[in-house]
């Protein structure tokens, strides 16, 4: 009879979830959702993810190279194999479950909040009359459309940097938008710009997005996340982007 102590060490070799030293793997992000992502001067990718998307293929010992894909397209492109993850400030929620996994949050829930013109001022009782700027294929597109869009006109923008190029144009009255990509058009705004109204609680935390079925990749990531947690890199990176935390250590 076999001795099941090698039978339980063979087993666990075989079902091993860490990813193969060298594996590779191609990071989908959307380069355009400053300070999570953006496209630098220099022409490269940069931003919060990225940084920690490093990061974390460090920690596995994955060779990963960065994609950008639009935002209204970036799940079914992840589905159909263009990469095998999406760091794109995206929030995890039950309907985007239904499609794809997530890993552990790397991101705790924020709020969504607005910003507007700095001295102009609304009823957020009874909000009406007003044009309000967000992102496509976003929870808060989802979320304005569903409170705001019988007594004012919802715009989508392709990205979160073209709707708050209307609201600095004026094109926009109000932008909702992830509190954390708001305060640094805010900021940049020099007093121009500031945030209005209640903020709105909507969605979970900001994970990483998997095909269904990648489980060991999975796995590899979320030991990889509770790593970085655990030594202090996220809070680190989350007070240099964001100014905020520290949340995990």
């Amino acid at each position: 009879m076999q001795n099941p102590l090698i039978a339980l060490g063979l087993l666990a070799a075989f079902a091993s979830p860490v990813l193969a030293h060298g594996h590779k793997l191609t990071m989908g992000t959307e380069g355009a959702y400053p300070p999570y992502n953006y496209v630098s001067d220099d022409g490269n990718i940069a931003g919060f993810e990225i940084e920690l998307g490093n990061d974390l293929c460090a920690r596995m010992r994955a060779d990963c190279t960065w994609k950008t894909n639009e935002w209204d397209t970036i799940i079914p492109n992840l589905i159909g194999g263009n990469y095998d993850t999406i760091m794109a400030g995206m929030s995890i929620t039950d309907e985007r479950k239904k499609t794809i996994n997530f890993s552990e949050e790397y991101f705790p829930a924020s709020p969504s909040s607005m910003a507007a013109y700095s001295g102009k001022s609304f009823d957020f009782g009874n909000l009406s009359g007003v044009t309000i700027g967000v992102q496509g294929a976003t929870i808060q597109a989802a979320y304005a459309e569903e409170n705001f869009a019988a007594k004012n006109i919802i715009k989508s923008y392709e990205t979160g940097e073209q709707s708050a190029a209307d609201l600095a144009a004026g094109a926009v009255d109000i932008v909702l938008a992830d509190e954390g990509f708001l305060k640094s058009i805010v900021d940049a705004s020099g007093g121009t710009l500031t945030f209005v109204g209640p903020e709105i609680h909507i969605g979970g935390g900001i994970g990483i997005g998997l095909r269904k079925g990648d489980n060991k990749l999975l796995v590899s990531i979320n030991k990889a996340i509770a790593e970085a947690k655990a030594d202090g890199t996220v809070d680190k990176l989350l007070k240099k982007y964001f100014d905020v935390g520290p949340f995990y250590n």
